[in-house]
């Protein structure tokens, strides 16, 4: 077998400062300690990184690549609870891998051009795509609400995940945030949904939230 080929530098620098924005907070991780931690001159780093938020974006393009994938997924046809059940988990998931960006973003949104302006953008699409989900959802005869509601509701839920991290921060700042937490953060946005829900749809929310509150 051929050996496995040997990852380039930049993309060592981006995995490490990847794990190390999210251990510790992108503003009290300094060029100094990854370069330390990967065992490079300054030079080397900075050959491929000029400064901090060189790295920052370019984990932050990565995000939104990523994230632009996934609220495309809805837009491609219609779903149902279930769907909307498990897109919100994806969305949850992607927020907790790319964690640094919510935990510190509002920091973040102070001092980076590209994060403010992007984000925005996102911001924007994934409250669109919560409201045609929604509206989706109202066609197909199993959630119940006007429009001005389900615009509301769109908005809630962008609302609820985006700043969920920092909600579990306040709650217990001593205690690490874990995975436990996103799930928690699921739960809580699709009860937001709860109340509309019509039908067969409320008693199918009820048996997923049993099964996703008992999971370990």
């Amino acid at each position: 077998m051929e050996p496995k080929p040997k990852r380039r530098t930049r993309e060592r620098i981006l995995e490490l400062s990847h794990r190390l924005f999210n251990d510790f907070g992108e503003p009290n991780v300094t060029t100094s300690m990854i370069g330390d931690e990967m065992n490079i001159s300054p030079g080397n780093l900075y050959y491929h990184f000029r400064n901090k938020d060189e790295i920052v974006n370019a984990l932050f393009v990565d995000f939104e690549r990523e994230i632009d994938t996934l609220l495309a997924a809805p837009v491609a046809r219609r779903v149902g609870v279930e769907d909307a059940w498990l897109f919100l988990h994806l969305v949850f998931e992607l927020i907790w891998k790319y964690r640094f960006i919510y935990r510190d973003l509002n920091d973040l949104l102070s001092r980076n051009r590209l994060v403010e302006t992007h984000f925005r953008r996102i911001l924007e699409d994934s409250t669109a795509v919560a409201l045609q989900v929604a509206t989706g959802l109202r066609e197909a005869g199993e959630l119940s609400a006007g429009d001005a509601e389900l615009k509301a509701l769109a908005t809630n839920l962008v609302v609820v995940a985006t700043y969920w991290l920092s909600f579990e921060y306040v709650r217990n700042p001593r205690k690490p945030i874990d995975g436990a937490a996103m799930g928690r953060g699921v739960y809580h946005a699709m009860s937001l949904v709860a109340p509309y829900f019509s039908g067969p749809a409320r008693a199918l929310f009820e048996r997923l939230a049993h099964e996703y509150l008992a999971a370990p």
